[in-house]
């Protein structure tokens, strides 16, 4: 979840316009995949059991695709606390989305600015989250 998280975040903040997880859907053996190696996926089926589990992977994934929307555009932001990883970007309809991750084993507090207004935050230890403000 880490790696995937800062993958991420490091994709967005250096212009890359989307992704794509090849692995999107696996078997419980990791399969089917060309290579025939087992491998994690966002989402795990169980064919025989009809049964789909949603792993950690897809809630980290989802902080992005479904706050980030389609035809939005990365925004530069500052940054005091080179511990987290941020990214943040504009969307269609004017709303913004900013994505931390705290990787570090402590809780963090943050002041989230944009333009005059502020509001102070806090996001806890291993933990991503996502802010939405909506265009008023």
């Amino acid at each position: 979840v880490f790696r995937y998280a800062r993958d991420i975040i490091g994709c967005l903040n250096n212009w890359v316009d989307g992704g794509i997880d090849w692995n999107m859907g696996l078997d419980r053996q990791g399969g089917p995949n060309w290579f025939k190696n087992w491998c994690t996926a966002p989402v795990i089926v169980d064919p025989e059991k009809d049964e789909v589990y949603f792993t950690p992977l897809y809630y980290t994934m989802a902080h992005f695709s479904k706050f980030i929307r389609p035809g939005a555009q990365r925004i530069g932001f500052e940054q005091a606390d080179n511990t987290l990883m941020v990214t943040a970007a504009r969307n269609p309809d004017g709303s913004i989305a900013v994505v931390v991750f705290n990787p570090s084993d402590v809780e963090k507090h943050i002041l989230l600015s944009l333009g005059e207004q502020s509001a102070p935050l806090k996001i806890s230890e291993k933990a991503i989250q996502t802010i939405l403000i909506h265009k008023r």
